[in-house]
């Protein structure tokens, strides 16, 4: 149920988004959700892709920094509280939430979201068996 995400890091400055997002473009790689979280010097651009190997190797060779990391593409009920009752499931169980994104799927009968742990083992396995549907990375890359 682990799905790769891409981080690139970027120099906070005019144009360097863009120049990370062309490089994906002419590699034909489709962005599923994104995320960016920024300092005064530099940012963070997390991304699920439909092939975050091929989207690692563009922006290598055009000088980006990247890393590849594991998360999970979460199901929550879409109405006020769902994503809180899967917070509380991790909550309770002392299970940390490193950072978290929402991504929509076209039905619109659920909410999705990206989110890290501190322990990504644990928190598959707890939220499997309280019935929250994790989604695996084919399913997340084809939406």
């Amino acid at each position: 149920m682990k799905i790769k995400q891409i981080s690139v890091f970027l120099e906070n400055k005019r144009g360097r988004l863009f120049e990370a997002l062309n490089v994906l473009s002419k590699a034909g790689i489709n962005i599923r959700a994104l995320s960016i979280a920024d300092t005064s010097d530099f940012g963070i651009l997390r991304m699920i892709v439909n092939d975050p190997e091929k989207a690692k190797k563009a922006l290598e060779n055009e000088g980006f920094t990247t890393k590849i990391t594991h998360v999970l593409a979460v199901g929550v009920k879409d109405r006020p509280g769902g994503l809180a009752e899967v917070l509380k499931i991790l909550y309770e169980e002392d299970i940390n939430v490193e950072y978290i994104y929402a991504f929509v799927e076209k039905s619109g009968e659920e909410a999705l979201v990206v989110l890290r742990t501190n322990n990504l083992d644990k928190t598959i396995t707890l939220l499997q068996e309280k019935g929250v549907k994790l989604l695996d990375s084919k399913t997340v890359e084809n939406l």
